[in-house]
C-alpha cells in the first residue's frame, strides 16, 4: 500500500476520507510488524549507533546517524537558587528561551519519598506551598541546546507530590503539572492529593517558586497528563490508576485563561454503548463515535468512601481504559496512549478484574465540528509485541506529523534486552509513530533501565528534549535531560 501523504493523516475532524485512509494504512503496519517484520527497520532514520555526549563525552545514548545530544540537569546539580537538582525527572515542556538560541524547560519530578523527606526533593524553604511534607514539583530550566549550557535553573513549583507529567497551558501561558495519586493525610501528607496546579512561564524566578494551588475542579484522582485543545481551551486528561479501569476526561473550563473559575468535567463514553472496554478486542482504524457523561463531584471526599471520579464515570456508562499516559495536541486531535491495554499479553498478572495487560496502544480524539458535543475515538496503532513498543508513557506530537513514544517498561515478566546495550536486562527507548503509523527505533538508554520521558520539541523544531527518570526514591540512577539535534528533514519526525 503506497504510503500517505502527511497532510492526509494529519486532518481534522472533517477529513473523513483521508482519515479513513490512514487508518487502512495504519492497519497494514499493524499486521506487517505481528507477522515478525520488525517496523524499525523499514521506517525512521536508519540503524542506531552508541553515541557520546558533545558536551560530556559519555556514551549515553544511542541515536541513527547524523544525530547528537548534549546532556545536562543531572539530579544532584546545584541549580541558581541554592537548590540541588532533585531527582526523578519526568513529563516536561519547551518554550521560547530569554535570549535568541535559548529554550526554556518546565520539567516535572515525580519524586515517591515519603512526607518531608530530603533525598532528592523539589523544596524552597518558605517559600508559598500546597502541601509543607509535599517532596514534588518543578523545576524551570534555561538552556542552550547546542551546547547542553544550562543559563539558569530552578524550582519554579513545590509542595505536591508525584508529579508525574501535565500538558502545556491555553495560549502556552506556561505548564499544568498533574498528581498521580489521591494519597492524603492518612499517609502521612497534610493536604489531600490528587489535583492539578499551574506553572506560569513567567513568574517564578530563584527563590521564588509559584506558589501552588490546586485547581479541584479538574478532578482528584491519580492523574498523568493533559492536552489543550488550542481552538476552545478544553483541557483533556488521562488516568493512570494501575490494576484499574481508568477513563479519558475532559474539562470545559468557564474561562479557559482562568482553571480557577470552574468548569464542567466530563468522561468518555461510547455512543450507545455503556461500559465500553477499549483494552482489548479492538481494531485499528475503526471509527468509535464519543458522547460524555458529567463527574457530579470532581472533588470526592475519599476519606470518607465519596465515590471517585472513575467510579462515577463508569457508573453513567464511562469507557474502560488500562493505564492512560501520554496526553499531545496535534492537527486538530488528541492523542494518548494506553501503557498496557492490546489484545497482545505481556506476561504480567492479572488485574483484579480479570483483564490481562498487553504492551500498549496509541488512541486518536478527534473533536466533533461543535466541539462540546461528540467526537470520533479511532485506535491509531497497538503493539504487536515488545520487540516494536513495549509500554508506552509520555508522547508528544512532532513537527513533520508524527508521534514520539516514551518506553515506560519496569516489568519484571519479561527481559527486554537490546544487542547496543548488552549489559542491560530491560532496556527502555524512544519509538517514533512515522504518519502512516510504522513504529521504529530513535534512541535507546544504554546507562540503566530508567524510563524515558518528556519528549517535546523546541519551539523552533530543531531539537528535541527527553529525560531519563532516573530514580523516584533514590539519588541514583540520577534523572538527566537530552538536547538532541540532527537531520529531522531525512525522516518522518
Amino acid at each position: 500500500m503506497a504510503q500517505l501523504d502527511r497532510r492526509e493523516f494529519l486532518t481534522t475532524a472533517g477529513g473523513t476520507v483521508a482519515a479513513g485512509l490512514a487508518m487502512q494504512t495504519l492497519g497494514s503496519h499493524a499486521a506487517w510488524a505481528a507477522a515478525g517484520r520488525p517496523g524499525h527497520e523499514r521506517a525512521g532514520y536508519g540503524p542506531l549507533r552508541r553515541t557520546r555526549a558533545k558536551n560530556t563525552g559519555e556514551e549515553l545514548l544511542a541515536l541513527p546517524a547524523g544525530f547528537s545530544y548534549t546532556v545536562f540537569g543531572f539530579t544532584g546539580t546545584p541549580m541558581s537558587d541554592g537548590v540541588a537538582t532533585p531527582i526523578a525527572h519526568d513529563g516536561m515542556a519547551a518554550f521560547a528561551g530569554p535570549r535568541p538560541g535559548a529554550v526554556r524547560l518546565i520539567r516535572n519530578h515525580e519524586v515517591r519519598t515519603p512526607p518531608g523527606s530530603p533525598i532528592g526533593r523539589v523544596h524552597v524553604p518558605g517559600s508559598a506551598r500546597y502541601d509543607d511534607l509535599g517532596v514534588a514539583g518543578t523545576t524551570t530550566l534555561d538552556v542552550e541546546p547546542h551546547t547542553g549550557r544550562v543559563l539558569q535553573s530552578f524550582v519554579s513549583l513545590n509542595g505536591t507530590i508525584v508529579n508525574c507529567a501535565g500538558g502545556i497551558m491555553y495560549r502556552h501561558r506556561g505548564w499544568l503539572t498533574c498528581e498521580e495519586t489521591t494519597a492524603g493525610p492518612a499517609q502521612g501528607w497534610q493536604q489531600k492529593h490528587g489535583y492539578i496546579f499551574e506553572v506560569p512561564l513567567r513568574g517564578p524566578r530563584p527563590g521564588r517558586p509559584a506558589a501552588s494551588q490546586p485547581i479541584k475542579a479538574m478532578g482528584r484522582f491519580s492523574h498523568e497528563a493533559v492536552a489543550v485543545d488550542p481552538r476552545t481551551g478544553y483541557v483533556y486528561e488521562t488516568e493512570d490508576d494501575s490494576g484499574k479501569p481508568d477513563g479519558f476526561y475532559r474539562f470545559r473550563p468557564r474561562n479557559p485563561h482562568d482553571l480557577s473559575a470552574g468548569g464542567v468535567l466530563e468522561m468518555l463514553k461510547i455512543k450507545d454503548r455503556p461500559g465500553y472496554d477499549t483494552r482489548e478486542g479492538q481494531r485499528m482504524g475503526a471509527r468509535l463515535p464519543v458522547e460524555w457523561v458529567r463527574i457530579e463531584d470532581p472533588d470526592p471526599d475519599l476519606e470518607n468512601g465519596a465515590a471517585t471520579c472513575t467510579q462515577q464515570g463508569l457508573a453513567a456508562g464511562g469507557a474502560k481504559f488500562n493505564r492512560l499516559e501520554g496526553c499531545w495536541y496535534g492537527a486538530g486531535s488528541i492523542y494518548f496512549n494506553s501503557t498496557s491495554g492490546g489484545d497482545v499479553k505481556n506476561g504480567d498478572a492479572p488485574n483484579p478484574d480479570g483483564y490481562r495487560e498487553g504492551y500498549g496502544q496509541v488512541w486518536r480524539y478527534i473533536p466533533s465540528r461543535r466541539h462540546r458535543d461528540g467526537g470520533t475515538l479511532v485506535l491509531v496503532y497497538e503493539s504487536p509485541g515488545r520487540k516494536v513498543l513495549d509500554s508506552p508513557d509520555n508522547l508528544t506530537f512532532t513537527p513533520r506529523g508524527g508521534i514520539i513514544l516514551c518506553e515506560d517498561d519496569a516489568s519484571s515478566a519479561d527481559a527486554d534486552t537490546h544487542p547496543l546495550a548488552p549489559d542491560l536486562t530491560n532496556v527502555n527507548r524512544l519509538i517514533g509513530l512515522d504518519p502512516g503509523g510504522a513504529p521504529f527505533e530513535f534512541a535507546v538508554n544504554l546507562t540503566d533501565d530508567s524510563e524515558f520521558a518528556g519528549a517535546c520539541f523546541s519551539p523552533d523544531g530543531s531539537t528535541l528534549f527527553a529525560n531519563n527518570l532516573g530514580n523516584t526514591a533514590d539519588l541514583t540512577p540520577p534523572g538527566r535531560t537530552y538536547a538532541i539535534r540532527g537531520p529531522w528533514h531525512r525522516g518522518p519526525l
